[in-house]
C-alpha cells in the first residue's frame, strides 16, 4: 500500500507562494508553485434577490411627491380593509383566537402542511359534490401569497413560462421572475367587464407553458367571471393541457346581483391548485393564514405535485399555529350576516364611486362586481399635460391629497385603481376632489389638439 507525505516549503509567516512536494514510496515529485488564497470580503446579493422586483413598490417609491398640506390625505391605494377601522372582523373570529391563545395548546410546531384537524376543517368548508375535497387535498400556508408562491414553485421550472392576466396582481410577476420563470401576459377586456381575451390567451401557450393563472374575483379589476366564461377558460386549459393556478382569495366576495363560481366546480379534467385564505373575506390580512386546495380528479398531478408541495412547505414549517387552532371555529361560527354586511358596504361604496366618477369628463370607470376595487380609465388625450397615468396620479396627490394606484403597477397604463373599503364619507370626499382635479386639467378636443401642436 502506497504512503504519501506532503512537504510544504515556504519563507516567513505568510508565504505568498507554496512550494509543494509530494513523496510517494520515498520518491519526491514536485508539484511546483501553488498560489495561496488571500482572504478578502466578497459578500454579494444572490441572483434570486436581484431578480426580485415588485413593480408596485418600485413605482410608488419613485413617486416622490408631497400631498397638499391644506387637505387631509385620503389613501385609496392599499388593498387592506383594516386601515380605517370601519371594517372590523367579526367577534366570533376574535374570540376563536383568544380561546386558542388562552388554552396554551397551540404554541409548538405543527406539521409543515398544517394540523390534520385544521386541514379537515378547510376541506369540509369547501367540499361540494362538484369539487370534492379531503384533508389530504389541503395545504395550509402563511397567507394566500405564500400559497401562490408554493403553487408556482411546484408547477414551474426556471426557463418555463406562466400565463398571467393583464391587468393583474403584481405579485405573480414578482415571484415568477425571482424563480427564473418567464411571464406571458394575456389581456383582459374592460369593454367586456374584464373578461379574458380567450384568443389572445390561447395564442400564448407553447411547449414551455407550465400553468395558467386565473384570478377571480379580480384584483385590480373588481370583476367576477360568469359561469359560461369560466367554462370557456377551462376549455382552453383542457385543449392545451395546461394546469390552472386559481387565485380565489376574493372568493364569495361578490355583490348581490352576481354569483361566484369556484372554477374547480366546473371541470373534472383540468387539474387546479386553488389558492385562498382568511385575509379578505374575514378581514384579517395580517393573520397570514392561507391554503392551497388540490383539485385533481383525473389524477393528472398524481403524487408528484402533492409530494412537491409537502417538501416546499417544509421550508418555513407551516403557518401560525395560533390561527390554525382557531380555524375550525372561524369557518363554522362566523355568522352569515357578517359577510352580508361587509358586502353591502362594499357594494354601496362601489355604486357611489362608480356614479360619481362616471359623471367626470375624461374618466371612464368600469363597474365592479365584487372584491374591493374599481378600475378607472383616464382619457389621456383630454389631459395632455400629463405623460401617463403615473404623472396623473402624482399630481392628484400633490394637488388634492388623494392617492390612487396608477395601473402601470398592474401592467395596464392609463388607468388607475381605487380601493373601495374606506368609509363612505371618505369615498365621497375623494370623488369630489378627483372631480375638482379633472375639471382643472381637462381639455376638450380643440384644447388638447392645441396642446399637442405646441
Amino acid at each position: 500500500m502506497d504512503s504519501y507525505l506532503i512537504q510544504v516549503n515556504g519563507c516567513g509567516d505568510h508565504a505568498p507562494m507554496l512550494d509543494v512536494h509530494l513523496k510517494a514510496n520515498g520518491n519526491s515529485i514536485s508539484l511546483g508553485k501553488v498560489k495561496g488564497r488571500k482572504p478578502r470580503w466578497a459578500v454579494r446579493a444572490s441572483e434570486m434577490s436581484k431578480k426580485t422586483y415588485n413593480p408596485v413598490r418600485a413605482i410608488v417609491d419613485s413617486m416622490k411627491v408631497e400631498p397638499n398640506p391644506k387637505k387631509a390625505m385620503i389613501s385609496l391605494s392599499l388593498g387592506d380593509p383594516t386601515v380605517f377601522g370601519n371594517l372590523p372582523t367579526n367577534d366570533e373570529v376574535t374570540l376563536a383566537v383568544k380561546e386558542v391563545l388562552d388554552s396554551g395548546r397551540y404554541n409548538g410546531y405543527a406539521p409543515s402542511v398544517g394540523y390534520q384537524s385544521c386541514r379537515e376543517a378547510v376541506a369540509a368548508y369547501y367540499n361540494c359534490p362538484e369539487a370534492p375535497l379531503k384533508a389530504q387535498d389541503v395545504i395550509l400556508t402563511s397567507g394566500c401569497s405564500q400559497a401562490i408562491e408554493l403553487a408556482l414553485a411546484v408547477l414551474a421550472n426556471p426557463g418555463q413560462n406562466i400565463l398571467v392576466p393583464r391587468p393583474g396582481f403584481s405579485l405573480y410577476k414578482t415571484l415568477a421572475l425571482s424563480m427564473g420563470i418567464e411571464v406571458k401576459l394575456y389581456n383582459l377586456l374592460p369593454e367586456k367587464g374584464w373578461e379574458i381575451d380567450l384568443e389572445h390567451l390561447e395564442s400564448l401557450v407553447d411547449e414551455k407553458t407550465a400553468c395558467l393563472i386565473v384570478n377571480n374575483p379580480s384584483n385590480p379589476c373588481g370583476s367576477v367571471f360568469s359561469k359560461s366564461h369560466l367554462q370557456k377558460i377551462l376549455a382552453v386549459a383542457s385543449r392545451q393541457c395546461v394546469p390552472i393556478l386559481a387565485d380565489e382569495i376574493y372568493g364569495d366576495m361578490v355583490f348581490a346581483d352576481c354569483k361566484y363560481e369556484p372554477i374547480a366546480t366546473l371541470s373534472t379534467n383540468v387539474p387546479i391548485l386553488s389558492c385562498g385564505g382568511l385575509a379578505k373575506r374575514w378581514l384579517v390580512p395580517g393573520w397570514r393564514m392561507g391554503w392551497i386546495l388540490i383539485h385533481d380528479r383525473r389524477d393528472i398531478f398524481g403524487n408528484e405535485i402533492r409530494d412537491g408541495l409537502l417538501r416546499l412547505s417544509q421550508r418555513i414549517l407551516g403557518p401560525c399555529t395560533i390561527v390554525q387552532g382557531a380555524l375550525e371555529r372561524i369557518l363554522q361560527r362566523t355568522p352569515p350576516e357578517f359577510y352580508h354586511n361587509t358586502l353591502s358596504m362594499l357594494k354601496s361604496n362601489a355604486d357611489l364611486c362608480y356614479a360619481a366618477l362616471s359623471a367626470i369628463p375624461g374618466l371612464q370607470p368600469v363597474r365592479p362586481a365584487g372584491a374591493m376595487y374599481l378600475m378607472v380609465e383616464i382619457e389621456m388625450e383630454h389631459f395632455p399635460e400629463f405623460e401617463n397615468d403615473v404623472e396623473f396620479t402624482e399630481r392628484l396627490i400633490s394637488e388634492q391629497s388623494v392617492f390612487c394606484l396608477p395601473a402601470t403597477c398592474f401592467e395596464y397604463p392609463n388607468f388607475f385603481r381605487v380601493v373601495i373599503t374606506v368609509p363612505e364619507e371618505m369615498i365621497l370626499e375623494a370623488c369630489s376632489r378627483i372631480q375638482e382635479f379633472c375639471e382643472m386639467h381637462y381639455q376638450g378636443a380643440e384644447g388638447a389638439q392645441e396642446e399637442c401642436d405646441k
